[in-house]
């Protein structure tokens, strides 16, 4: 099945309550009233009548609703990227014009009284572009901080998560938490806790803390270079080291890599980290990085297509050319081989 898998569990709620719904002013009236004798009967009656009073559908109780589409908004600063363009998204909208949304979307009620979706953002994209009226989901109160955590972890269960995406939704999840921390324990804010939290962070995808705070470091990178990290032209690790740069720096340091026709390795990279911590970071200092040889360049034998080409047919392919180089170095290997016996 194309559909997402919405691992938001219902909460659960008995038949009377209604979470953190906010009290009819007919309720707070009955409340601010004076409890005498010849009021308290009075005001008994308010608070039945406020009791009684018609309650949306998903207020009553966490259930699988209809609400139409135009009543829905993505989540703000969504990290996960939703194209219209790619496979999966064309999957999702066959899957939903054959059958429906099997799967119901997470959305929490907003002030202007939308719904704002927490996980479900390619299934509710996918019958928006299916000519859909409305949508399947389940609408769950909750505030800022726990629907951040509950859609980072929803939308971590993906395939094929891009390294911008994953750094982003890891920043935002730490930034709930510590938050969610603080409220009670201020000392959240030591090198300690933040540890701790980033472990915390980290649990449902089975990274390590250590891993967590590298991700989040590539939210320091310039569009440019974290576009290259997500279409792997950039390596994760040379990557990690260059968001310490200066943003003017990591600018410069573009036009090094264009000039270099090439990227920086591991070594490369924190040797311009370095020098960035001491104010030495210039132009020239990158070019002159850059211009090194890699140690995987300087064990690296070329031979040009025209140099080769003379010794094979004109209908013979790089492919075939490969292969009969490889034959008759195998060859000469075992007569070398078989002259050094005697």
């Amino acid at each position: 099945m194309a559909e997402e898998k919405d691992t938001a569990a219902p909460a659960k709620r008995t038949a009377g309550k209604t979470g953190r719904r906010k009290k009819p002013e007919a309720e707070h009236a009955a409340r601010a009233a004076p409890q005498d004798k010849d009021t308290g009967s009075k005001a008994q009656e308010i608070l039945e009548q406020a009791r009684t009073e018609p309650k949306p559908e998903w207020e009553v109780a966490e259930q699988v609703v209809l609400l139409p589409l135009d009543r829905l908004r993505p989540f703000k600063n969504h990290p996960f990227k939703v194209s219209d363009e790619d496979e999966l998204m064309q999957d999702t909208i066959d899957s939903i014009m054959a059958g429906g949304v099997i799967n119901p979307i997470l959305v929490r009620p907003a002030e202007d009284g939308k719904f704002e979706v927490v996980s479900g953002h390619r299934r509710f994209r996918a019958s928006e572009l299916a000519g859909k009226a409305d949508i399947k989901a389940i609408v769950r109160e909750m505030d800022d901080d726990t629907a951040v955590i509950t859609m980072v972890d929803s939308n971590l269960q993906r395939e094929n998560i891009l390294p911008s995406e994953r750094a982003f939704s890891y920043r935002m999840k730490m930034e709930a938490l510590t938050h969610q921390g603080q409220r009670t324990d201020p000392t959240l804010r030591q090198v300690g806790a933040k540890f701790r939290t980033a472990e915390l962070v980290g649990q449902p995808a089975g990274d390590s803390a250590r891993q967590v705070q590298r991700f989040i470091r590539l939210t320091e990178l310039i569009p440019q270079l974290l576009d290259m990290v997500d279409r792997k032209e950039l390596a994760f690790n040379p990557a990690v080291e260059l968001s310490y740069l200066k943003p003017h720096e990591q600018e410069q340091f573009l036009d090094a890599m264009d000039y270099a026709q090439a990227t920086p390795s591991l070594s490369q990279a924190q040797r311009l980290k370095r020098l960035s911590q001491n104010e030495q970071c210039t132009p020239e200092a990158m070019y002159e990085i850059m211009d090194e040889e890699k140690k995987s360049e300087l064990d690296r034998i070329t031979i040009r297509g025209d140099v080769l080409r003379k010794y094979f047919p004109k209908s013979y392919t790089p492919l075939q050319m490969q292969e009969t180089i490889i034959k008759l170095l195998e060859a000469w290997q075992k007569n070398r081989a078989h002259q050094q016996e005697r």
